[in-house]
């Protein structure tokens, strides 16, 4: 979840390039879907890769259905939002889409003052409780896509163990594989994920091996800073972290694995043109099917779910290109995975798959209806399983487990 950043004045694209508006006036299939413009608030810019994932997606997604599209770059989270969606209001948008976290209250208000415009947003958690009819929020299953990339990791730790390849200090006082995660936040958002991570790598350890993994975590306070970012990734290095992957923005954290020649498993794109040594793979959210179907809504004048969550099922849960640092059989393992969790056999977050302090959950009270408090309110466990992503679009699992350590907070 994106919170509280601070940018400079806000940059307008558009998807032919710098403008205000671009026309597309015919998908690529040959319809025509009529008249309407799509609006886009950016946090960041497409030098952010969180930003560029959406920002590649809504142009795409724009251009299959032959829509407008104007695109906002830079839009910090406060009241420069509010200002953005009004305007954007005013240009004639149609339906308009918030990427950040932090947006949510401005866009909220925009959507209040605005019955007649479909105000979208990623990552967000009020519109199941705020009753705004015009107000939805949409995420997907990407814990899923995360626990992939984990078993891309998890095969690679197997073959570097094997292959007589760690040092030493890659290893835990109790023998386990060390490895290291750099996080922008303590949010349930970056927990759900590193720990989905975690879990599909020590699953592969645990099946290959007769040891396991641990895993140390280090939040950089910041979604997106580079120096920050390699700061941590080098800090995990130091302390014998045989593999990185990261929930933050930059190349900062890839970059310093290359240098180091330690594998990394980056997020929402891939990084193999800058890092051909030690990319694996990455996991990202493909939000096309997401845009296209919020069009299609507004073209026909059709309900906008009011939360909305995509899954590998619907595309929108993606793994990259396998890099030339994964190691031997990875695509095959990914796929029988994936094909198990896609069937319902397999569930990322199974309680008997974890413990905390030592115990397994049976009952876990998550903060789902979310209030200035961060309330726990309900139960997020129904029959053995941690019900991630399903009270709400936007992740919830908050859990600390066992064999994850954080740095900082």
């Amino acid at each position: 979840m994106k919170k509280l950043l601070a940018f400079g004045l806000a940059a307008t694209l558009s998807v032919a390039g710098m403008g205000v508006l671009a026309g597309c006036s015919e998908g690529s299939d040959g319809s025509d879907e009529g008249s309407i413009t799509v609006g886009l608030i950016a946090l960041h810019d497409s030098n952010s890769t969180y930003d560029k994932n959406f920002i590649d997606a809504m142009r795409e997604a724009c251009d299959n259905k032959g829509v407008e599209l104007v695109i906002r770059t830079g839009i910090p989270e406060n009241q420069t939002c509010y200002d953005t969606a009004s305007d954007l209001v005013d240009q004639g948008c149609d339906v308009i889409f918030a990427d950040s976290f932090g947006h949510e209250d401005f866009v909220l208000q925009a959507a209040r003052e605005n019955p007649d415009v479909q105000f979208c947003h990623a990552t967000g958690t009020k519109a199941h409780t705020e009753g705004v009819a015009n107000f939805h929020n949409a995420f997907a299953s990407i814990y899923e896509g995360r626990y992939l990339a984990g078993v891309a990791a998890g095969m690679k730790l197997v073959e570097m163990h094997e292959a007589g390849e760690l040092e030493a200090d890659n290893y835990d006082a109790d023998g386990n594989i060390k490895i290291g995660y750099v996080g922008a936040y303590p949010y349930a958002e970056v927990v759900s994920g590193y720990t989905s991570f975690f879990l599909g790598a020590q699953s592969v350890v645990e099946e290959e091996t007769e040891i396991s993994i641990s895993m140390e975590v280090t939040y950089t306070g910041s979604w997106y800073d580079e120096a920050a970012e390699r700061e941590g990734a080098n800090t995990l290095i130091g302390r014998g972290a045989a593999l990185i992957s990261q929930h933050a923005d930059s190349m900062g954290a890839p970059a310093a694995c290359e240098a180091a020649g330690v594998p990394n498993v980056s997020y929402n794109g891939s990084t193999a043109e800058d890092c051909p040594n030690t990319f694996i793979v990455s996991s990202r959210i493909n939000w096309v099917p997401y845009f296209e179907y919020m069009i299609d809504c507004v073209v026909n004048g059709e309900a906008i779910d009011t939360d909305w969550t995509g899954t590998i099922a619907t595309g929108s849960v993606v793994l990259t290109e396998f890099g030339s640092a994964a190691a031997e059989g990875t695509a095959e393992k990914v796929a029988q995975v994936q094909a198990q969790l896609e069937a319902g056999t397999l569930h990322v977050f199974d309680c008997s798959k974890f413990t905390v302090n030592g115990e397994h959950l049976t009952t876990y009270t998550a903060d789902v209806n979310t209030d200035d408090a961060f309330t726990p309110d309900t139960e997020a466990i129904a029959d053995g399983i941690f019900e991630e992503s399903t009270h709400r679009s936007a992740p919830y699992f908050d859990v600390r487990i066992d064999g994850i350590t954080e740095l900082n907070s």
